[in-house]
């Protein structure tokens, strides 16, 4: 069995999921791709699964005392270290994949559940002691208002689309506040090209969550209504592109859910039981028995400030294999 720190030193300056599939796919015996990137070795019907990419641009760590600081060093390479550093098991199969983060849509773990049809699924990714036992629903979408464009005064009465995104952003945000079921983010705002020339076209990416379906069919029909308005309150047109879409429910055994218990009793923890949005939801989806699995102890997840302890991995290690053994594999 590898030490998994060595493999984090190693993969946290990588950038990019070609790059760092490679790294994997050179020290995994056996180990196979797909054209979408995906790295996997080994055979049987309980598939792990650590996904290769990360929010931020990776840059080479720091270290500040015990920590180690640098954008994804936790979300997700300390996940995929742990993983790869497992050696190999009857029963298991070792997963790495693209697309999980962003815009990929789970391209790389709905394409491996396919592919492999697997029994259980476990998704390594996560803090010490979280498991998530229930998928978070998503919806991400494009926006675009649309106007005529113009001179910023001469035209000054003309339809704006700047003005109509962020109302329609305001009314958006006013369908979650106070609620604990549900969430929004807008990113990626674009439009204009000149401080004294309207826009012709403002844009943003959306999500919405929620912990389930109905819910976040409904907050979906909000966030449409929302825009509609705003869009029509100032002329201009509208445009909405569902750019993914991830389930929400659950699918843990009651066997699933005890494993990963006494797995993290092993390490001296009790399960943090989460909601969360993990290559798992790829397997849920279908009803495959499934939950995310954490293995690292840090911070700042999705944040330039992002940090890990590096001994962590050691006891991510001991209770992932713990949780093999209490499926009655490895």
């Amino acid at each position: 069995m590898e030490d998994p720190r060595r493999y984090l030193l190693e993969l946290a300056p990588l950038a990019g999921e070609e790059a760092r599939g490679e790294y994997v796919a050179s020290r995994l015996p056996g180990a196979r791709r797909d054209r979408l990137g995906n790295v996997w070795a080994g055979e049987g019907k309980v598939l792990l699964l650590a996904h290769l990419d990360t929010v931020l641009p990776p840059k080479p760590p720091r270290r500040v005392g015990e920590r180690l600081y640098a954008p994804g060093v936790g979300d997700n390479t300390s996940g995929v270290a742990v993983l790869l550093s497992l050696p190999e098991l009857p029963g298991v199969v070792r997963g790495f994949t693209v697309g999980e983060e962003g815009l990929g849509n789970l391209k790389g773990a709905r394409a491996l559940v396919e592919a492999l049809s697997p029994e259980v699924v476990v998704a390594v990714d996560g803090y010490l002691p979280g498991v998530v036992d229930r998928a978070l629903g998503s919806v991400r979408l494009r926006v675009r208002l649309q106007g005529p464009g113009g001179h910023a005064w001469g035209d000054r009465r003309l339809p704006h689309p700047v003005f109509a995104l962020a109302e329609g952003l305001c009314r958006v945000r006013a369908l979650v506040e106070g609620r604990e079921d549900a969430s929004v983010n807008a990113s990626g705002l674009e439009g204009g090209q000149a401080v004294n020339a309207l826009p012709q076209e403002a844009a943003c990416l959306l999500e919405v969550r929620a912990l389930e379906e109905a819910a976040l069919a409904a907050l979906l029909q909000g966030v449409e209504a929302a825009f509609a308005e705003a869009a029509r309150a100032h002329r201009v047109g509208l445009a909405l592109e569902v750019l993914g879409r991830r389930p929400a429910g659950r699918t843990a055994t009651p066997r699933l859910l005890q494993a990963a218990e006494r797995a993290l009793a092993e390490v001296g923890e009790r399960p943090q039981w989460l909601p969360g949005s993990t290559d798992a939801s790829a397997a849920i989806e279908r009803g495959i028995p499934a939950l995310g699995f954490g293995v690292y102890r840090g911070g700042g997840a999705h944040t330039p400030g992002e940090w890990v302890l590096p001994s962590s991995l050691l006891e991510g290690q001991r209770a992932l294999l713990a949780l093999l053994r209490g499926l009655g594999v490895g």
